[in-house]
C-alpha cells in the first residue's frame, strides 16, 4: 500500500505524516488536503516495474536474484497485473490516506479536483453531518460535483465516534480506487493497539465500462460470462471478479502473482483491534484469521455486545470492529477474505505476522468445520449454510447494543409514521434497479441548496403500483417525528441482497425478517409472509411498489418482536432477498439524506431515493455555496432585441463597433489598431 504525505495542521505545527495520519487529541480544528488523480498501477515514476516473491522489479530487470528490488513506497500496485490499470486515487494513493481525528473536532479538509475530465465529490460515510447537511458529499443531492481543475473545502464535526470511511460519490467512481479510512476516536487513551483493513473486489476496468458491463453484459473473446450466485441461490450483478485487494494489495486466492502482500505486524501476547471497512462494488466477504477468533464489538461506529465467532461477513458499505489475541505460535497467518459465492473460489488474502517471524508467506489452514466443532459466522445474508458445511449463522438481529441507554426512539401509536420501501433489481431491461418502482435520476441542481428548481424532475403520477418510472424519488419527513421504516427486497425484483446505506442517520435495527429456505440446503424457497405486496393477482409477480403488513394490527408499531431497549444501530444493512429489515429514525437532523444500496452498480442505475427531513427546519448553507444546473438559451435573463440588420454583428475591442461580412478591410484595419496599440 502507498503510504502518501498528508499534511495536519495544529496550532503553530506543520507535521508531514507517514504511516500515521492523526490529529493530535487536545485540537479543536484539523486541516487535511486531498488531491485526487488519476494515475496508473505497477509504474514507479515513468519505469514499468513487474512482480516477483513479493517485491518489485523494473521492467528490464533479467536475473531478479541478482537484481535490487524497487522500493514501494510510491508505486500503486493493487493487484500485481502488469497490464496497468488507470485508478483515481487522493494523494497518489490506494486507498487514500487514513484520515484519524477525535470526535468532537473540528475537520477541514480542502479536495483538489486535479483530474483532466472528470467532476468528483467527496462523502464521507457514516457521519451524520448534523448542521452541516450540504457536506454530504452527495453530487447533486448535497452539493454541486467539483469540475476538473477546481477545489472544495469540506468542514463538518467529527462525531460520532467509530470506524467510518471517505470515497467518491460520483457514479462508480469509487470502483477505480478513491475511497480510504476515516477514523473517529474517544479523547481517552486507546486500550490496545489497532489495525486497519480496508477490503474490496476489483478489476481493470474503468467505472464506465463496469456500469456498462453491469446493464448489457460481459463477454471475453465471443464467450458471454454471465454472473454467478451466492450460497443462498440469489445472484450477484455483473462484476467481473479478477481479484480482491486488502489495503490496496493482493490477488485472487487461486494464485499468487508474485505481487507483495499487506503484512499486519503484531507482538505475541497482546490484544488488537481490527477495523474493517468493505470498500467494494458488490460481493460481501468472509473474514477469517487463520488459528485466530474473531470478538465482534462494535459495527458501522456503535459498540455491540461481544460475540466471538470463526468469521463474520462484510458487505460493501459496513465496517466491524473486532479483537483479535495474539496467543499462538509466533509464525505467520493468513488472513482471508473470500466471496459468497459458489463454484468459483474467489479469495483475497493477507498475512497476519507475529514479531520476529520469519519474513515468508504463511502455511496456516482455514479451520476445519466439523460436526462436533461447527465454524459460526456472523452477520449472515441468508439464514442457514448448506448442512455438509457445518457452520451455523448468527444474523445480524440477533446483536444487541452495548450501551443500555439508547433505546429506539418511540412515540403514541397515532403519531408513529410507517413507511415501506421496496429495493428491487429483477435485472431485466424493461425494469432497471429502483426503490418503490422509481429509478433515482439526478437533477441537474443541488437539492439541498437549490431546492426552489427541482420541481420538474420530481416523480409525478406516471408512478403507480405496477410500473416503473424514472425521476428525482423523494419522501419527506416532518420534523421531530418518529420514523418506523421497513426496507424490503419482495416481488418480482427480488433475487438479489441489497446493502442499503442510510446517510444522515444511524437508525436502529428493531427488527429482521428472512425468507423461507431449505434447511438442508439453505437455498431460499419462499418470501416472508408478514409483507403483503399488494398490486398483483401473485406475489412473485407483483412490482412490489405498495408494500403493507399482511397482518393489519401490526400498524403502529405493534409489530411481534420489535427489539426497542438494546437495538443495535448500523447506517449499512443487508436487506435478504425473499426479507425484510424494519428500522427506527427520529426526524431531527433537518437536511436531503441519500438512502440507496451501496453496490455500485445497483445505486448507478437507480435504486436510491432522497429523504427530505424537516425541509421548513433547513439550515442555509454557507455564504457564495457553489450552484450548478441547466442553461437554456432561450430562457436565459438576456434581453436583447433582434435586429435583422445587425444579425451577423459582432462587437470588436473597447469601441464596441459592429462588423459586417461586407466589411472586410474595416475589420483588418480595426484588428492592426487593436494589437498595434
Amino acid at each position: 500500500m502507498t503510504r502518501p504525505i498528508l499534511q495536519l495542521v495544529l496550532p503553530a505545527l506543520i507535521v508531514s505524516l507517514g504511516t500515521a495520519h492523526t490529529c493530535h487529541q487536545d485540537a479543536d480544528s484539523c486541516e487535511f488536503w486531498l488531491r485526487i488523480d488519476h494515475r496508473m498501477t505497477m509504474v514507479k515514476g515513468r519505469i514499468a516495474v513487474f512482480p516477483e516473491n513479493g517485491q518489485l522489479y523494473s521492467y528490464d530487470t533479467v536475473n531478479t536474484s541478482a537484481a535490487t528490488p524497487m522500493d514501494l513506497s510510491d508505486v500503486i500496485t493493487a493487484d500485481g497485473w502488469e497490464g496497468y490499470r488507470l485508478v483515481i486515487v487522493a494523494n497518489n494513493s490506494l486507498p487514500g490516506p487514513p484520515i484519524e481525528v477525535y470526535e468532537g473536532q473540528t475537520v477541514v479538509v480542502h479536495v483538489k479536483n486535479a483530474l483532466t475530465s472528470e467532476s468528483v465529490t467527496i462523502h464521507w460515510h457514516g457521519l451524520h453531518q448534523t448542521g452541516t447537511p450540504w457536506m454530504d458529499g452527495v453530487a447533486f443531492v448535497n452539493q454541486c460535483p467539483i469540475h476538473p481543475g477546481s477545489s472544495f473545502t469540506y468542514r463538518f464535526r467529527a462525531k460520532p465516534k467509530g470506524t467510518f470511511w471517505y470515497h467518491s460519490h460520483v457514479g462508480s467512481q469509487r470502483t477505480m480506487g478513491l475511497y480510504g479510512a476515516f477514523i473517529i476516536r474517544e479523547k481517552k487513551p486507546m486500550e490496545m493497539k489497532e489495525l486497519i483493513a480496508v477490503i474490496t473486489d476489483w478489476n481493470h476496468w474503468d467505472s464506465a465500462e463496469v456500469h456498462q458491463q453491469m446493464l448489457y453484459g460481459m463477454y471475453d473473446h465471443r464467450v458471454n460470462l454471465g454472473s454467478t450466485d451466492s450460497l443462498d441461490g440469489s445472484h450477484f450483478s455483473l462484476f467481473r471478479y479478477q481479484s480482491g485487494l486488502i489495503n490496496g494489495r493482493l490477488y485472487d486466492g487461486n494464485k499468487h502473482n508474485g505481487a507483495p502482500l499487506h503484512v499486519f505486524n503484531v507482538t505475541a501476547g497482546e490484544q488488537y483491534r481490527f477495523r474493517w471497512i468493505a470498500a467494494g462494488a458488490l460481493f460481501p466477504f468472509r473474514i477469517s484469521i487463520d488459528e485466530h477468533n474473531l470478538t465482534i464489538i462494535a459495527s458501522d461506529g456503535y459498540d455491540l455486545k461481544p460475540k466471538t465467532v470463526e468469521s463474520l461477513v462484510i458487505n460493501p458499505g459496513e465496517r466491524y470492529d473486532f479483537i483479535i489475541t495474539t496467543d499462538k505460535p509466533v509464525g505467520n497467518y493468513w488472513v482471508r477474505a473470500i466471496t459468497l459465492e459458489v463454484n468459483v473460489n474467489h479469495t483475497a488474502e493477507a498475512i497476519l505476522r507475529y514479531d520476529t517471524a520469519d519474513n515468508m508467506e504463511p502455511d496456516s489452514s482455514k479451520k476445519a468445520c466439523t460436526q462436533d466443532d461447527k465454524c459460526v459466522v456472523a452477520n449472515c445474508p441468508f439464514s442457514y449454510y448448506p448442512k455438509e458445511a457445518n457452520t451455523v449463522c448468527i444474523r445480524f438481529d440477533e446483536f444487541k447494543a452495548l450501551p443500555d441507554d439508547d433505546p429506539a426512539p418511540t412515540a403514541p401509536q397515532e403519531q408513529l409514521q410507517e413507511r415501506f420501501i421496496n429495493f428491487a433489481f429483477p435485472g431485466r431491461s424493461w425494469y432497471p434497479s429502483s426503490a418503490n418502482g422509481r429509478s433515482f435520476v439526478n437533477p441537474p441542481v443541488s437539492a439541498m441548496t437549490q431546492p426552489q428548481e427541482l420541481g420538474k424532475y420530481r416523480c409525478g403520477e406516471e408512478c403507480t403500483e405496477q410500473t416503473n418510472c424514472h425521476c428525482f424519488g423523494t419522501m419527506d419527513l416532518d420534523h421531530n417525528k418518529v420514523y418506523q421504516i421497513v426496507f424490503l427486497n419482495m416481488g418480482n425484483g427480488k433475487g438479489w441482497a441489497h446493502p442499503i446505506h442510510m446517510h444522515g442517520h444511524s437508525f436502529y435495527v428493531v427488527k429482521m425478517g428472512y425468507g423461507s429456505y431449505n434447511e438442508t440446503t439453505g437455498k431460499i424457497i419462499g418470501d416472508n409472509l408478514d409483507i403483503d405486496c399488494r398490486g398483483g393477482k401473485e406475489r412473485s409477480m407483483s412490482f412490489c411498489n405498495n408494500a403493507t403488513w399482511s397482518n393489519s394490527t401490526w400498524f403502529g408499531g405493534n409489530v411481534p418482536g420489535l427489539e426497542l431497549m438494546n437495538p443495535p444501530r448500523k447506517d449499512t444493512i443487508i436487506v435478504p432477498s425473499g426479507g425484510y429489515v424494519v428500522v427506527r429514525i427520529k426526524a431531527d437532523n433537518p437536511g436531503t439524506w441519500f438512502v440507496h444500496c451501496h453496490i455500485d452498480l445497483h445505486a448507478s442505475d437507480g435504486m436510491a431515493l432522497v429523504l427530505n427531513e424537516s425541509f421548513p427546519h433547513h439550515p442555509k448553507p454557507p455564504k457564495d455555496f457553489p450552484r450548478c444546473g441547466d442553461f437554456d438559451y432561450k430562457k436565459s435573463n438576456e434581453k436583447i432585441k433582434p435586429n435583422p440588420e445587425k444579425e451577423n454583428m459582432k462587437p470588436a475591442g473597447k469601441y464596441a463597433l459592429y462588423l459586417t461580412p461586407h466589411t472586410q478591410i474595416i475589420k483588418e484595419l480595426l484588428l492592426a489598431y487593436r494589437f498595434n496599440r
